[in-house]
């Protein structure tokens, strides 16, 4: 289901020039297989699977995925060395390109875990936990955090964490750049509240110079993303994608200078119909997918009936694949 012209492969060198944020109950398989009918070159990260959902639940369930949503990282929330190592080479055997650390997620949830955010306070545990991963498979492991946390949140504490899970191999970081709030503010907040310092990101950079490192937090342009790049390795965005998911359309042509044109949104919900009438055959739900293709409908006539159709009416169908097929003709010439 490659575009005609495109010759990349899950074997060519990973970019993570421009990458799209884990977020639970978001990118999963069918959004990632949506999002990739819009951009070919886009690294698409998974949820947070935590590693006693592969070690103790449906490993296979957690990480299948199709062959078409490449590249693809695996993002693993947990902080034991032996058993991130065992969820390592379940996920290097499944086929992903990459094996991403959480230490960036606030919630309560996950604290209680030991997983997220919190694990900035110990970088000698991330360490640990990224050499075993490194030592038990032949992909990169990457880690995703924040500035700091509230207590640990100084520049030297940041540029000390960096350092020491350097030393264990991690080449590749993607920072959000927010401290996260560990006592009193919801996921929600945090995301919003405390302030970004982009800054401090930058800073990472210059003393860290011959790391990767990729900006999180607060993009939501092209634009935006390109003036960032002149400082960093690599943009990620996060709920941008999810709620504006056209603005993948361009990152081919803007950012990876593919001479392909951009997908018109109909013609991606066309690419989409096999994918859907599989997993309908499979005994799936329609809603399940098309949950994740309400953002492409904004501001033209008819947006509001699409996202009608394939989020009110749909569970009241009897034949859901004609439903999709109704909405999909009000996005032509679009």
């Amino acid at each position: 289901m490659k575009r005609a012209g495109d010759t990349a492969s899950p074997a060519a060198p990973l970019s993570r020039r421009f990458c799209v944020a884990p977020m639970l109950d978001w990118t999963d398989r069918h959004c990632r297989f949506f999002l990739r009918q819009l951009s070919f070159h886009a690294l698409l990260y998974t949820e947070m699977v935590t590693t006693g959902a592969l070690l103790h639940g449906d490993a296979r369930r957690f990480l299948r995925h199709e062959r078409m949503e490449h590249p693809l990282a695996l993002q693993l929330g947990g902080s034991v060395p032996g058993e991130l190592a065992a969820c390592g080479r379940l996920a290097e055997e499944a086929g992903y390109d990459e094996i991403n650390l959480n230490v960036g997620c606030p919630s309560d949830r996950v604290q209680n875990n030991l997983i997220g955010a919190c694990l900035m306070g110990d970088p000698a545990r991330v360490a640990d936990c990224v050499k075993a991963m490194r030592d038990a498979v032949t992909i990169p492991v990457t880690v995703k955090h924040r500035i700091g946390i509230d207590g640990r949140d100084s520049y030297g504490e940041l540029r000390d964490f960096v350092g020491q899970v350097c030393e264990a191999g991690c080449r590749s970081f993607i920072v959000h750049a927010r401290i996260a709030i560990l006592a009193g503010l919801s996921p929600k907040e945090n995301r919003e509240i405390p302030p970004l310092r982009y800054e401090i990101v930058a800073q990472i950079k210059q003393d860290f110079p011959d790391l990767e490192i990729v900006l999180n937090g607060g993009i939501k342009t092209l634009e935006e993303c390109r003036l960032h790049l002149r400082s960093f390795d690599g943009v990620m965005i996060g709920r941008e994608a999810y709620q504006n998911p056209y603005l993948l359309a361009q990152v081919d042509r803007e950012l990876f200078d593919s001479p392909l044109p951009a997908l018109s949104r109909h013609e991606a919900l066309k690419r989409l119909r096999p994918y859907i009438q599989q997993y309908l055959n499979e005994g799936g739900a329609l809603h399940h997918i098309t949950r994740h293709v309400l953002g492409l409908a904004q501001g033209f006539p008819g947006a509001r009936r699409f996202r009608q159709l394939l989020s009110v009416d749909i569970h009241k169908a009897d034949d859901p694949l004609a439903l999709f097929d109704r909405a999909v003709t009000l996005l032509e010439g679009r």
